[in-house]
């Protein structure tokens, strides 16, 4: 007799992932797992997986400190990595930014830049080719309502990744109700995270408010349909990124600083010009997360609707503004410094 549906559903699910990432035999990879009934589901999974893939499973659980008992609970899923035979099994601390600092994004991604860096400490220091992380296709309809909200374009609505440098999502095909089922049918206790259900947090609201009404008032099968959806916008807006980045070598080659032709950039398509722009504020040091919709029309507006305005501010301390023929970036010191003239 074979195993439960659902735990051959995430097992199938993992192994074609690993499969397809062209990993070497002897490999290292970790499961990142918080506890909860995702990320239970993905590393029994590798448990299971990894050695009759010739790779070896270990895990990682990563303490956020922004609750009480957070180290408790840490050590708890460390137990439970362990007790299925990953190895190594690793509990790291995140550093999340407080409220009040230059360019802080926000708690939701505050605490999302600090975990993946901490992820990336701990694949890096036991030298890991790759962590595996418990996103559902649950999550990818939450992302893409939430960037649909916020107005943030075609690459928010494209949702996350099945890949990402080191980190591989093999769940976005999943539902949260498989890997609950797959975690009862192993005998393994999910632990609920109460920030996943406190209103305070956008995603929470998402999730047990907007999506059952849109379930209820359009019928099931609506998270589905939104992680479809984020599957083909991905493919355009990865096109379409190509192509900003290779006019972005072009216009503003290696060595020309922080500036762009301002008739080079008027002479783009819109869908190119708001990339390369996007592209050029992060290379001049603004912090992506924080870099939004707003921000760009900024920059917009400063080349093909410019009515005397001095600049722009960005986030990072970052400022832009027009000067001599072309978009310049730098800080509030450098544009004062020059005029802020056209």
């Amino acid at each position: 007799m074979g195993p439960h549906p659902a735990v051959a559903q995430v097992r199938l699910a993992v192994r074609r992932c690993l499969s397809g990432f062209g990993l070497a035999p002897g490999d290292l990879v970790l499961a990142a797992c918080s506890g909860g009934a995702d990320s239970l589901a993905l590393a029994s999974a590798l448990a299971f997986e990894a050695p009759r893939l010739g790779l070896r499973g270990g895990g990682v659980t990563v303490d956020h400190g922004l609750q009480d008992g957070s180290d408790e609970q840490a050590r708890s899923a460390a137990k439970a990595l362990k007790g299925m035979g990953l190895q190594p099994v690793d509990s790291v601390t995140a550093a999340v930014a407080r409220p009040g600092g230059p360019g802080y994004p926000g708690p939701e991604a505050a605490a999302r830049e600090a975990r993946y860096a901490a992820l990336h400490r701990a694949a890096s220091a036991c030298a890991a080719a790759a962590v595996l992380l418990g996103h559902t296709m649950d999550d990818q309809a939450e992302t893409v309502l939430l960037g649909l909200a916020r107005g943030s374009g075609a690459r928010s609505l494209a949702g996350m990744p099945e890949r990402t440098g080191p980190f591989l999502r093999p769940l976005l095909r999943i539902s949260r109700a498989t890997t609950r089922a797959a975690c009862a049918a192993q005998d393994l206790e999910p632990w609920d995270d109460p920030q996943n259900a406190d209103p305070g947090f956008a995603r929470a609201r998402v999730r047990h408010r907007l999506l059952p009404v849109l379930e209820a008032e359009l019928g099931p099968g609506v998270a589905e349909a939104l992680a479809r959806s984020a599957r083909l916008l991905r493919a355009d807006a990865d096109f379409l990124d190509a192509l900003a980045e290779s006019e972005l070598e072009r216009i503003a080659p290696p060595g020309s600083g922080h500036s762009l032709p301002l008739d080079a950039l008027a002479a783009l398509p819109e869908a190119i010009r708001s990339r390369v722009l996007r592209n050029a504020a992060m290379a001049a040091g603004c912090p992506p997360g924080a870099l939004s919709a707003r921000h760009v029309a900024g920059l917009e507006a400063l080349v093909t609707g410019w009515r005397g305005q001095r600049w722009t501010d960005l986030p990072g301390g970052v400022r832009a503004w027009r000067g001599y023929g072309k978009l310049q970036f730098g800080s509030g010191d450098d544009v004062e410094g020059a005029g802020g003239r056209e």
